[in-house]
C-alpha cells in the first residue's frame, strides 16, 4: 500500500474489539491515528455515517472508506497489509483459527458481563460459565505459545484484547484465572511481552473501576 494512506480507528479505550484493531496494525507497522468515541453520551456524526447499522465502534477507516466488526478488519489488516501474515498458511488451521474466533465472539465478552453486570445467582452461573469457556480456550491452545503455534497471530490477536477484563471478572466472580486454567493465564503473560500488545492493552485496575462505575450508574451497587 502507498506510504500516503491514510488509517484511522474509530475507537473506545477499554473496548476488546477495539483492542483487536490496534493489536493487528501494530503487528503490521501501520501508522494510524486512533479517534475516542464517546459511547456514553453523543457519539460522533463520523462514527454514525460511518456504521450506519450498527452504530458500534471499532470502524477502521482506509482512505476513507470504513469497514466494520472487528474481526472482518483484523482480516482486512491481514489482507491489504500482505507482507507477514497473520493467519496460518494452511486451509485447516485458517479454518480452525476462524472456527475459535467465532466461539470467543459468540461467548467470552457476553459471559463475562454476566458476571460483572449482575448479582447474586446470575453471577454465580456467569462465573461458572465462564470458567468452563476458559477451559475449552485451553484446550485450544493445548503446549503451544501460542494459538497459531510458535508465532503470535490472528487468533492471539483475536483472544488477547479479552484479558485486560479479567482482573474485573476475577474480583466479581471470586476466583482465578490462573487456578481455572493456568496456560491460559501462561499464554496472556507471554502475549503481554509483546510491545504490539503491552502498549495498546488497558490497565486491567482501569477496566475494573470503570466496571464498578458502570454498575453504580446502573444501579447494581
Amino acid at each position: 500500500m502507498s506510504k500516503g494512506d491514510k488509517v484511522e480507528v474509530l475507537d473506545f479505550w477499554a473496548s476488546p474489539f477495539c483492542g483487536r484493531v490496534k493489536i493487528a496494525l501494530e503487528e503490521k507497522g501501520v501508522n494510524h491515528v486512533h479517534s475516542e468515541e464517546d459511547l456514553f453520551g453523543a457519539k460522533s456524526e463520523l462514527l454514525l455515517k460511518s456504521n450506519p447499522i450498527h452504530q458500534k465502534v471499532p470502524v477502521l477507516l482506509h482512505n476513507g472508506k470504513p469497514i466494520s466488526e472487528s474481526a472482518i478488519i483484523v482480516s482486512y489488516i491481514d489482507e491489504v497489509w500482505s507482507s507477514k501474515s497473520l493467519l496460518p498458511s494452511s486451509a485447516y488451521d485458517r479454518a480452525q483459527a476462524r472456527f475459535w474466533t467465532d466461539y470467543i465472539d459468540k461467548k467470552v465478552f457476553e459471559t463475562g458481563r454476566s458476571i460483572w453486570a449482575s448479582n447474586g445467582e446470575e453471577r454465580e452461573v456467569g462465573t461458572r460459565d465462564f470458567i468452563e469457556i476458559l477451559k475449552h480456550l485451553e484446550e485450544a491452545l493445548g503446549e503451544k505459545n501460542y494459538f497459531g503455534g510458535d508465532a503470535f497471530g490472528y487468533l492471539d490477536i483475536i483472544a488477547i484484547p479479552h484479558s485486560a477484563w479479567f482482573l474485573a471478572y476475577e474480583k466479581l466472580g471470586g476466583f482465578k484465572v490462573a487456578d481455572h486454567a493456568p496456560k491460559i493465564s501462561a499464554w496472556v503473560k507471554r502475549s503481554l511481552q509483546r510491545e504490539s500488545v503491552s502498549k495498546v492493552l488497558p490497565d486491567p485496575e482501569k477496566v475494573y473501576q470503570f466496571v464498578l462505575h458502570f454498575r453504580k450508574m446502573s444501579g447494581l451497587d
